[in-house]
Order: C-alpha cells, then sequence, then structure tokens
C-alpha cells in the first residue's frame, strides 16, 4: 500500500467513528424525546438530537445546513417549544388511564405498523428520479455560502427582518403569558 490508499483509508475510518458517534447521539437522543416522562427532559434530547445531526451535516461538508440546524432548530425552536411547555405547565399531572376516545391506542398501534411495513416496503426499493444530480455549486463566482449570505440580505432582507420580529413577539409573548400574577394572601381576622 502506498501513502495515498493509506491516508484514505485512515481517513474513511475516522469518518465511519465519526458517523457511528453521531448516529449513535442521534438515535439516543430521539429515542429519549419519546421515552422521557419530564417534557423539560424531552426537549433537551430533541437537542441532543438536532446536534447530532448537525454533526452529519458536517460530515457530509454541508456547513452552512449544519450551522441553521443549530442555529435555527436546535437554538430558535427549541427554545419556543420550551416556551410552550412553560404555558401548558409541567407540573400538572394528567391521568392517563382515562380513555376519552376510545379505540384511540389501538388505531394508533396499527397506523404505526402500517406505516412501519411501508417504511420496509418501499426501503427496498431503488428510486429514480430522472432528475441531475445538483450537487454542484451554484452558478457564479464566489462560495454559495456568501451567495446565500448576499441573497438572503439584498432580495430577502424584508422577509427575513419580519421572520425575526415574529419570533421576537412570539417569544415576548410567550414569556408574559407564562408570567403568574402574583398571589394575594388573604387576611384573617383573628
Amino acid at each position: 500500500m502506498n501513502v495515498l490508499e493509506l491516508g484514505t483509508l485512515a481517513a474513511t475510518r475516522v469518518d465511519a467513528a465519526v458517523f457511528a458517534v453521531a448516529a449513535a447521539i442521534t438515535l439516543a437522543g430521539a429515542i429519549g424525546v419519546v421515552i422521557a416522562r419530564n417534557p423539560v427532559h424531552s426537549a433537551l434530547m430533541l437537542v441532543m438530537t438536532l446536534f447530532g445531526v448537525a454533526v452529519l451535516f458536517v460530515a457530509q461538508e454541508a456547513h452552512f445546513v449544519a450551522a441553521v440546524q443549530v442555529i435555527v432548530y436546535a437554538g430558535a425552536i427549541v427554545v419556543l417549544f420550551l416556551f410552550v411547555i412553560m404555558l401548558l405547565g409541567v407540573d400538572k399531572e394528567e391521568a392517563v388511564e382515562t380513555d376519552e376516545l376510545r379505540g384511540q391506542r389501538p388505531f394508533a398501534v396499527v397506523l404505526g405498523l402500517l406505516s412501519l411495513a411501508l417504511l420496509f416496503v418501499l426501503g427496498r426499493e431503488q428510486w429514480v428520479t430522472g432528475a441531475s444530480q445538483a450537487s454542484a455549486p451554484v452558478s457564479g463566482a464566489g462560495e454559495n455560502i456568501e451567495k446565500i449570505g448576499a441573497s438572503l440580505f439584498s432580495d430577502y432582507l424584508l422577509p427575513l427582518q419580519a421572520t425575526s420580529i415574529l419570533l421576537v413577539i412570539a417569544v415576548v409573548g410567550a414569556v408574559a403569558l407564562a408570567r403568574r400574577p402574583p398571589r394575594e394572601e388573604v387576611e384573617h381576622d383573628g
């Protein structure tokens, strides 16, 4: 084996190790989202899953998508989830033994099994779209990230700013709604 083949083999092993660790973190986080009893813990497991997916994007050299994954999803969206959890109140106990909609759980199990069977059936087929591969850089001079940034801050500046203002309003509204008014102390005549 020459030096080039040895370097390629080592890079392949490192890539496989990074993929295995990131995939394990992503799967563990996804399972944690489903089985966690506390909604806050579930949201934190979602953050772990999203970071694992971001590492997988970095391994595929999709750095912009990885950054968006961390900033938008792990940052903004999970924070909004946490505000919703605060609004709903995590301290309230719910009686899960009562089944308000009869047949809901068996229907969910059957639907889940059908979805899993469909996933296995479709996974065995090779899909041909006929579309040409779109992994080449965007036309023109410069890096793709520079072009996306220039487009966001020129052509799409108004929608970008409107979205940021809406997110800030949503956060302020969630905080205002989640704040509980102070309890008034009842005076007792003795």
